[in-house]
Order: structure tokens, then C-alpha cells, then sequence
């Protein structure tokens, strides 16, 4: 039960934010309705002491008062585009109201609490210097002009350093929220990046392999010249399925065709994949120990483009002969060695390809390790990726 709950309330969140995040799009995409939209509020707020019955005592609810508070409302229509102007606008007109109709008091200067807080969230320093120095100016005038109540003047200062308070977290907070976009977009370009060189070293690598042989072995051994050929079809074919699924996806979250759906690469396509590089030439050993388990569709993939990119590099770099694929399964860990008997390390930090190792074993929070191989001999590769247990999937 407890479970259950707890996915409730994740899914209430996540529902939560999705609605959020449609709202937040939908009022970007239109300022000018979000603007009108908040001007008619504050208009209704303002018509409330024109309408509740008054005592006579009051002042009296009069038709060009009642207008001159839509003279106060209306700059707010513009309050995104110039809003030093438009609290100067809404200060005149306000003061106007003040001096020349004495119309029914407002419980909150609505108008001014909204020029300000748009100030704070969106103007430069020397805007929100002027507008500090034209309120402070501003409500101590009113206050004095209506009720000389320190009272009244305490209260008004309160609201609009609340206002401005307010405006200055929404600011820190919109800008949190675009680093953190932009940190994202970085991590997700990194993600694609890998994902297109994991797809395109491998097969490009393959390819060329296999097209060196191919004049070779079409005056020593014709049948083997075709198989060549066949695998360099298969393995264009295969790099093209892949990157169209790629490609698609990415036009489908730009707004494009929904792409079709399939699954990532996982253990039980390693034996295709090895395939594939033996064709080549290469002798490619495979073994498990621990015996062959399910992974998550996650660390599955990953292991599969881990094998993938470290037998690309034996085949670019190394001029190995034989490849050793391993696969050790633990309680709570999968590790995973790819040996070959080739030049064996070269200096350096390394490509890509293990700056890709790296990161992919980095982001199942385990290791990646490279150097030479057992006995000091060719090149070996060791990555070693926690699993995580079947409830916590």
C-alpha cells in the first residue's frame, strides 16, 4: 500500500508539472492575451468599492471616477514592453484620481504592486533604481495627501517591497530555470552526439575493413569478395535503420511526424553484433560468467554500445588479430572486459569512443577503466556497471 501511494503522489507531481510547464509555454507563446487577461483582473479588483453598497459618510461612486480607475488599468496592457513608462503612466494617472474626482478608495494600489513587481522581474539595475526612488517618492505623497497615517504609510511600504521582493525570486528563478535548460540541452546534445558516433565509428569502420579486403579476396577467393560485400551492405543497412531512428525521434520532439517506436540494442543483440565484426576478419571470443541474466533496458543498451564502440576501436587502432568479449554477472553488478592482442595502448587520454565508454558507465554511476592487457600485451577495456535490484527498477 504504501508503494501504491507512493506512485500516486509521483504521478500527481508529475501531472502537476506537466500542466505547469503547458501553462508556462502557452503564456509565452502569447504575452499580449496574458497581459489583457491581467489588466481585466485588476479591473474587476477596482470595481469592487463602485458596486458594494457605501455608507454616506464615503465618498460618492461616480461614473468618471469609475473611468478614470480604467485610465489607471489600461498602460498595464503595455507593462512588458516599456514598464518604466508605464508605472510613470499609472503614478500620473492614479494621482489624477486622487486630486481631481476623489472617487472610493482602493483597499490595495493593485496597478502600482503590478508595475513594480514587472519591474523587478524584468528590468536592468538602473530601471529598478528609478522606479525605487519614484515610489519611495510616490507613496509617502499619496499617504500624505489622503490620510497623513503612519499607519497607512507603513502598510504601503510593506506591499511594495513585497512587490518588488517577489519580483526579484521570480527573476532568480526564471534564471535558474534556463541554466538548467541550458545544462540539458548540453547533456542531451553530449547523449546524441555519442549515440551517432557509437552508430557511425562502428559501422563506417566496418565498411572500410571490409572494402579494403574486398579487391584482395576477388582474385584469391571469390566467394569469400562477396561475403565482404554483403557484410558491407549489412552493415550500411543496419547504420541507416539506426540513424533514421534517431533523426526521427529528434524531428518528432521538434514538432515533426511521430517516428517509430523500437527498442534499444540490448544482450541479445551482442551475438549479431559479433557477428558483424568477425566478418571483418576479426576473431571475436565471447564468454559469460555468472550465467546470462536480464538487465535493465537501460544498462542493457548500455553494455551493448560499451562492447560496440571497444570492438570499433580494435578494429581502427589496434591491428589485432583476436578480441576477447566478456561478461561477468554478480549480485547487484555486471562487468564487462573486451581484450584484444593488438598494439596495445598509444599515449594519450584516448578518443571519443572511451570518452563515450566513460560517460555511459559514469551515468549507471560505475567505471570504466582502460589499459593494457593481461601479461602487459595488446589493449583491455573494463567497465564495471552496478544493477539495480527488481523493485528498484
Amino acid at each position: 500500500m504504501r508503494i501504491r501511494g507512493t506512485a500516486g503522489t509521483r504521478d500527481a507531481g508529475a501531472r502537476a508539472r506537466l500542466l505547469r510547464d503547458r501553462l508556462r509555454s502557452r503564456a509565452e507563446a502569447n504575452p499580449w492575451a496574458v497581459d489583457i487577461g491581467l489588466a481585466l483582473l485588476v479591473q474587476a479588483a477596482m470595481t469592487m468599492p463602485f458596486v458594494v453598497p457605501r455608507g454616506p459618510e464615503l465618498e460618492p461612486a461616480t461614473w468618471p471616477a469609475y473611468g478614470l480607475t480604467t485610465l489607471t488599468v489600461v498602460p498595464l496592457v503595455w507593462r512588458r514592453r516599456a514598464p518604466l513608462a508605464v508605472l510613470l503612466a499609472v503614478i500620473a494617472a492614479s494621482g489624477l484620481y486622487r486630486l481631481a474626482l476623489e472617487g472610493p478608495g482602493q483597499p490595495l494600489p493593485y496597478t502600482g504592486l503590478v508595475c513594480l513587481y514587472t519591474i523587478a522581474v524584468l528590468s536592468p539595475p538602473w530601471k529598478r533604481l528609478a522606479a525605487g526612488i519614484l515610489v519611495a517618492v510616490a507613496v509617502p505623497v499619496s499617504v500624505w495627501l489622503n490620510t497623513q497615517s503612519a499607519r497607512e504609510l507603513t502598510f504601503s511600504l510593506f506591499v511594495f517591497g513585497a512587490a518588488y521582493a517577489f519580483g526579484r525570486l521570480t527573476d532568480a528563478r526564471q534564471r535558474a530555470h534556463r541554466v538548467d535548460a541550458e545544462r540539458a540541452a548540453a547533456r542531451e546534445r553530449a547523449r546524441i552526439a555519442r549515440e551517432m558516433h557509437d552508430i557511425l565509428s562502428h559501422a563506417v569502420s566496418l565498411m572500410i575493413v571490409q572494402a579494403e579486403a574486398g579487391p584482395v579476396a576477388v582474385r584469391a577467393a571469390p566467394e569469400r569478395a562477396e561475403a565482404a560485400f554483403d557484410a558491407i551492405s549489412a552493415t550500411g543497412r543496419d547504420a541507416m535503420v539506426q540513424l533514421r531512428r534517431m533523426l526521427g525521434v529528434l524531428r518528432e520532439d521538434a514538432g515533426g511526424p511521430a517516428a517509430p517506436r523500437a527498442p534499444q540494442p540490448d544482450l541479445a543483440d551482442l551475438p549479431v553484433l559479433l557477428e558483424r565484426v568477425r566478418s571483418g576478419g576479426l576473431s571475436v571470443g565471447y564468454a559469460t560468467e555468472g550465467g546470462v541474466r536480464a538487465l535493465p533496458a537501460a544498462t542493457g543498451a548500455s553494455v551493448y554500445r560499451i562492447v560496440q564502440e571497444a570492438l570499433t576501436n580494435v578494429v581502427k587502432h589496434a591491428r589485432a588479430r583476436t578480441a576477447e568479449v566478456r561478461l561477468a554477472h554478480a549480485d547487484g553488478v555486471v562487468r564487462v572486459t573486451v581484450t584484444d592482442d593488438g598494439r596495445g595502448p598509444q599515449g594519450g587520454p584516448g578518443g571519443h569512443g572511451l570518452v563515450g565508454i566513460r560517460e555511459r558507465a559514469a551515468a549507471h554511476g560505475g567505471t570504466a577503466e582502460t589499459g593494457p592487457g593481461p601479461d602487459g600485451r595488446g589493449f583491455e577495456v573494463r567497465v564495471l556497471l552496478p544493477v539495480p535490484a527488481e523493485g528498484e527498477r
